[in-house]
């Protein structure tokens, strides 16, 4: 009978297995041909962008003559780049999440979380999915003036994109092999919901202890599970809505909707896309090579020229990620081969990450230009000299750290060598300044001027440095809209839960209480400080400064602090988050660029942070560094 039963249980489990393995195939199927169907369009609309925006920037600026539709059928293209964009990246699993948890557990625990997280998105998806439908419906009733042409074509974007991203939900779930856990990770999630909807009366006399249940909670409880933060933002503003209020859930989609649809945020792909181009193109190579030359020959003469070639680098691309990636191959292996330890390496180009997130065209300048309506102009100008200061400091550490160093036997460049290697530099060294004046002068705006810096850099790339790949444009294409869609879908819930908090009257309520505080604006200013370290190593950059930017800036002018300096002293407090371990995700994406252990960069880099730290201060005690040269 023993043998029986066991040879039964056997073929259940065998027929287990093969069930699970027939439905991981035909997941498998349906993803393949599903990516294509998806990157294809993604990537040709990137491009379409790019032509779009600067054929309009040239009819306005060259011809005289304005291509009054080229704005609405950019903010047409957009919104649907937007949403293809985030349905590959929830393809690719490449939504920003927080993986501190899930990246400590093995085995079963780890598939029960990497499932939660995709139940608890797909919940998310599932109930928005008809006011998606309806507010695409209700658009198609609004005929644009340009192109005269219906905003359902627009709209419609928002269920397409959110179907795709159900769909690459359902089948990674149908590809996890371990299907006790996938079941149970269900559960904690139909519990939930049921359990808001059982408490709805009670929920609803609670009034503001609300805001704590779901935007404190529920978004704490959905990051650290590792559901990925957009979809914790739209599920705590949905929950919020739908258990407490009596406002309908088509809010939700048209507030993503509004957070995604500034024009100002197409720079975002488009640098995004600029920055490739500029490693690819050796435009980056020849910068560092340029620096190399004056300064490599000194005592710790590399950790300047990263330090100076991240400054410069970043004024090109805006991207953390494009940036470390661009400099660290090109520099790593002779500073390894000179001697320099790894923890150092990692730890000083992680720092200088931090350093310059305000060096114009940075994508967190952008998006908080476009949450806060601060002008990006005034930002792009502010953001310069406060980069600057950061990377002095930064060279004062190295020269202390660098002073018992052995010097290695490096000659000096000869100044003929480095007069060529300026030469070869100036086309990539001129980038920051041309893409700066274009915005000052107001030849583009800050979307249009990096279209012409894309094309800049292709024509410097093929006729300069003659280092074209054209097999590579496909993919960047492609990645471009998978960071663009993660990005903004992010700033699309954000807009949801500040509306949330908002209407709620929470914000009338912080700024009483933090207008009362003792002390004004430097109590004010260094509450800041505290908050955005917190939230930059929790909720990485944009969704800090996008969630409570349209909160704490009015505050800060109701105390008296200049919009811009507090603009700058909130992006490199994000900052210092973001890359400082053991939670700041850049530290991780600059450890796994460099291929260096993060282990070993932990201590060195405390130095480093303490000297961004400091600058920092003096950034938020000195105005001038920020708005002199408004």
């Amino acid at each position: 009978d023993r043998a029986a039963d066991m040879s039964i249980a056997s073929g259940k489990d065998a027929a287990s297995n093969a069930g699970t393995d027939i439905m991981a195939r035909v997941s498998c199927r349906i993803d393949a041909v599903l990516g294509p169907l998806i990157a294809i369009p993604a990537g040709f609309l990137v491009a379409l962008e790019i032509v779009v925006l600067f054929s309009g920037a040239m009819a306005r600026y060259v011809f005289h003559y304005p291509l009054v539709w080229s704005d609405e059928l950019a903010s047409l293209l957009f919104l649907w780049l937007a949403m293809l964009g985030a349905a590959f990246a929830f393809r690719q699993r490449e939504h920003m999440r927080m993986t501190a948890l899930v990246s400590r557990t093995t085995g079963p625990p780890r598939q029960f979380l990497e499932a939660l997280g995709i139940w608890a998105a797909l919940a998310f998806l599932v109930f928005v999915s008809k006011p998606a439908m309806d507010y695409a419906q209700n658009e198609a009733f609004i005929i644009t003036p340009g192109m005269g042409v219906s905003g359902m074509w627009r709209a419609a974007a928002l269920p397409v994109g959110l179907g795709l991203m159900a769909l690459c939900a359902v089948l990674q779930l149908m590809r996890m092999p371990d299907r006790r856990q996938v079941l149970l990770a269900l559960i904690p999630v139909v519990v939930l919901i049921l359990a808001f909807y059982g408490l709805q009366p009670f929920l609803r006399t609670l009034g503001h202890l609300n805001l704590l249940i779901f935007f404190v909670g529920v978004i704490a409880i959905g990051i650290f599970a590792g559901v990925p933060i957009a979809f914790a933002f739209g599920l705590a503003t949905l929950g919020y809505l739908v258990f407490t209020t009596r406002i309908p859930a088509s809010i939700v989609v048209s507030r993503m909707d509004e957070g995604m649809n500034q024009l100002i945020l197409l720079a975002v792909p488009m640098f995004v896309f600029l920055g490739q181009l500029m490693e690819m193109t050796g435009m980056a190579r020849a910068m560092v090579d340029f620096l190399a030359s004056l300064v490599g020959h000194v005592r710790g003469g590399l950790n300047y020229v990263l330090v100076g070639a991240m400054y410069l680098v970043s004024g090109i691309s805006g991207a953390k990620s494009a940036d470390m990636a661009a400099v660290a191959p090109a520099l790593f292996p002779e500073m390894i081969k000179r001697g320099a330890k790894e923890g150092d390496l990692v730890a000083l180009l992680a720092a200088t990450g931090a350093q310059t997130e305000t060096v114009p065209p940075s994508i967190v300048l952008l998006a908080i230009g476009a949450a806060t309506g601060v002008s990006i102009s005034a930002l792009f100008t502010g953001g310069l000299l406060p980069g600057l200061v950061l990377g002095l400091i930064l060279c004062l550490v190295v020269r202390f750290r660098c002073r018992s160093e052995v010097p290695m036997d490096v000659r000096r460049v000869p100044a003929a060598q480095a007069a060529r290697a300026f030469v070869l530099a100036l086309p990539a060294l001129a980038l920051p300044f041309l893409i700066r004046a274009a915005v000052v002068e107001g030849v583009a705006t800050a979307t249009e001027v990096s279209t012409i810096g894309i094309i800049y850099s292709a024509v410097v790339g093929i006729v300069i440095y003659r280092c074209f790949d054209w097999r590579r444009l496909g993919p960047m294409l492609v990645y471009t809209a998978t960071l663009s869609g993660a990005i903004l879908l992010i700033i699309g819930a954000a807009t949801g839960v500040s509306w949330g908090l908002t209407q709620s009257g929470f914000s009338n309520m912080l700024t009483q209480a933090m207008v009362g505080l003792p002390g004004g604006a430097g109590t004010f200013m260094a509450l800041s400080i505290v908050l955005f370290i917190v939230l930059g190593s929790v909720l990485e950059g944009i969704p800090a400064v996008v969630l409570f930017g349209p909160l704490l800036f009015p505050i800060a002018r109701d105390v008296g602090i200049h919009e811009v300096q507090y603009a700058m002293v909130v992006i490199i407090a994000m900052g210092v988050g973001l890359f400082l371990p053991p939670f700041g995700v850049g530290y991780y994406t600059a450890c796994a660029i460099a291929r260096i252990d993060p282990e070993k960069g932990l201590r060195p880099i405390m130095g480093y942070m303490g000297a961004v730290v400091a600058g920092l201060i003096l950034i938020a005690t000195i105005p001038w560094i920020s708005i002199g040269f408004l």
